[in-house]
């Protein structure tokens, strides 16, 4: 019973992800090798460097999950503040610097005779993205599938989404500043309001609205009905992307595994940080975990949004934040199985409902 319940937690499209995505890779990869007039058309519709119909792609794909953000649900955190403090420590003054340190040491240094410097420098570029972005919807999927507390892996998202609009650009700007890429902190700040501020300040202004006006449960409905929005946009970006990445991959098919190793590490690693220190604090495996999920997991979206920006689509940066796309699924899931397996350590932190005479 409880493998059909993660099935149907995950919903069609997010059981097959992974796949899905290998087969958008490949479809893209041949478009761009046997029909390249495709992304030869698409490429003269750009405005500031920026595809226009990847933006409205990552529209479909990031809007929906913002619908799912109750801001006002953070009064909450007061009731249980360290499975707050786990997440924002891990999330923002841990993973980043932790992502940047595994990634410089497989890619620049381990790797250094495998991937030519350039290329090396834009992979750690994209792996530094997604470091910097640490999940936003996905986190429901995987506080369900751990038997979560809702109402507080909400406040924690919450939370998370309000200091990324505070936090990601000068922390993605500083790393990629010490790896000697150059990066004009305008085209960083526009990706940010493009690809967060707007779409997350139009989407609460939405979910007000519409609660005010037919209720919660309605727009309990109405949010339900864009759940495949955010899947489709990812993959039909992909397909436009590595339509213009396919003969990178092709001259080069070892890279996606060489940068797959670094991101996998890495997302035990810091999965590992925030869910033992959740223990060590006697805090409930409902909140511990999600706690732990949250910073393992990435907001690709955003990752791939602004690589795309900044270094554009034929880059080795938007390459590497798509192959966090590729392995979110597997590794997920095999964490979440983890916290399924540990549960009964936690059982000493469930407090004992008092005894009535």
């Amino acid at each position: 019973m409880k493998k059909a319940n993660d099935r149907d937690a995950l919903g069609f499209f997010g059981r097959y992800l992974t796949i899905w995505v290998a087969a958008c890779m490949v479809s893209g990869i041949m478009i761009g090798e046997y029909l390249p007039g495709i992304p030869a058309v698409m490429a003269r519709f750009e405005y500031a460097q920026v595809s226009v119909p990847v933006a409205v792609l990552i529209w479909l794909m990031i809007y929906p999950m913002m619908l799912k953000v109750d801001f006002s649900s953070i009064v909450n955190a007061v009731k249980m503040p360290k499975g707050l403090i786990v997440t924002c420590v891990t999330n923002w003054l841990i993973k980043p610097f932790s992502m940047y340190l595994m990634a410089y040491f497989f890619l620049i240094m381990l790797y250094k005779d495998l991937i030519p410097g350039p290329l090396a420098h834009q992979y750690l570029a994209g792996a530094v993205l997604l470091g910097a972005a640490p999940c936003t919807a996905m986190v429901f999927v995987w506080s369900h599938l751990t038997k979560g507390d809702p109402a507080y892996t909400l406040v924690q998202l919450a939370v998370n989404d309000l200091i990324i609009l505070v936090a990601f650009a000068p922390i993605t700007a500083f790393l990629l500043g010490i790896s000697g890429i150059t990066i004009p902190w305008i085209t960083l700040l526009l990706s940010v309001i493009f690809f967060v501020v707007i779409p997350l300040t139009s989407a609460w202004m939405t979910r007000i609205i519409y609660i005010r006006r037919h209720g919660k449960e309605a727009f309990e409905r109405f949010s339900g009905k864009f759940d495949n929005v955010t899947t489709i946009g990812l993959l039909l970006t992909l397909v436009i992307l590595f339509s213009f990445q396919g003969k990178v991959i092709i001259e080069n098919p070892m890279g996606i595994a060489l940068i797959a190793v670094p991101l996998i590490l890495q997302t035990v690693f810091i999965f590992l940080i925030g869910y033992f220190w959740a223990y060590l604090w006697n805090l409930p495996h409902n909140i511990a975990a999600p706690a732990g999920l949250i910073g393992a997991s990435n907001f690709f979206e955003l990752a791939v949004a602004v690589a795309i920006s900044l270094f554009g689509l034929k880059s080795g940066a938007a390459l590497a934040t798509v192959v966090g796309v590729l392995i979110e699924v597997p590794v997920m899931l095999m964490l979440v199985r983890f916290c399924n397996n540990t549960r009964g350590k936690f059982v000493f932190n469930v407090k004992p409902r008092p005894r009535h005479c």
